[in-house]
C-alpha cells in the first residue's frame, strides 16, 4: 500500500526535490547568483505545485459543452489557480529581472560577488 501511494504521486515527489534543491541553492551557496538561481528554482517548483493540484483527469475547460453537460461540475477544472500562476510567472521573471539588476550593480560597487568578501568590502 505504501509503495503505491508513493508510485502513484510521482508528480509532487519531483516538485518537491526542486523545492529542496532551490532551497539548497538559497541558503548554501555563497555566490549570489547562485542564490538567485536557486530561488527561481524554488519559486519555479511552487508554480508547479499548485498548477499540480488544480489539475484533474478527463476534465476540460469551463465551457458549457452539450455532450458533458452543464449540471455536473466534475467535468471541469477551475482555471483560477492556472491564472494566477501565469501571474506568478510574470512576477518570477520581474523579480529575476531585478534581481541580476541588482547584481550587476553590486558587482560594478565592490567588485565581486561572493558574499563572504562582499560583507568584508562593505565594512
Amino acid at each position: 500500500m505504501e509503495i503505491e501511494f508513493i508510485a502513484g504521486h510521482n508528480l509532487y515527489w519531483i516538485i518537491s526535490l526542486l523545492l529542496l534543491v532551490g532551497l539548497y541553492g538559497m541558503l548554501a551557496k555563497r555566490n549570489l547568483v547562485k542564490k538567485l538561481v536557486g530561488m527561481n528554482i524554488f519559486q519555479t517548483s511552487i508554480i508547479l505545485f499548485y498548477i499540480a493540484v488544480a489539475s484533474k483527469r478527463n476534465a476540460t475547460v469551463p465551457v458549457i459543452d452539450a455532450t458533458l453537460g452543464s449540471a455536473d461540475p466534475a467535468h471541469y477544472i477551475n482555471p483560477l489557480p492556472h491564472t494566477l500562476m501565469l501571474t506568478a510567472i510574470v512576477v518570477s521573471v520581474a523579480t529575476t529581472g531585478v534581481g541580476f539588476a541588482l547584481l550587476i550593480s553590486i558587482f560594478r560597487r565592490y567588485g565581486t560577488l561572493d558574499e563572504d568578501t562582499l560583507l568584508k568590502r562593505m565594512r
